[in-house]
């Protein structure tokens, strides 16, 4: 089993949803986060003044899935979640070494 967490840009959230359920996930977590990478934030002009806005809205996705689900859901975070625009983001994948549904007790793929 693996977890995989997507950083993208909020407005991008249904399209990604969208995308995860036609290939078949059901469940994920949604958590709203502020950060930036390589793009180092921007200025904003307020009333006449410049403040610098460092850390940007984003959006971190957590699914976890099977290994035989891991190519399909990659590939559609991937081209749900693309502008093409600086700031699309970032997918992680870690190993899951076990899963357990509180209410029924299932462990493993089944529990997922």
């Amino acid at each position: 089993m693996k977890k995989i967490e997507a950083i993208i840009k909020p407005f991008k959230l249904d399209e990604v949803k969208e995308a995860l359920h036609a290939v078949g996930l059901q469940g994920m977590t949604v958590l709203e986060a502020k950060g930036f990478g390589r793009q180092r934030g921007h200025t904003e002009l307020y009333r006449g003044a410049e403040y610098i806005v460092d850390f940007l809205p984003k959006l971190k996705i957590e699914v976890v899935v099977s290994d035989a689900q891991l190519e399909a859901a990659v590939n559609a975070i991937t081209k749900s979640a693309h502008t093409g625009k600086i700031g699309d983001g970032k997918i992680f994948v870690s190993e899951i070494t076990e899963v357990i549904r509180i209410r029924t007790g299932e462990t493993g793929d089944q529990a997922i």
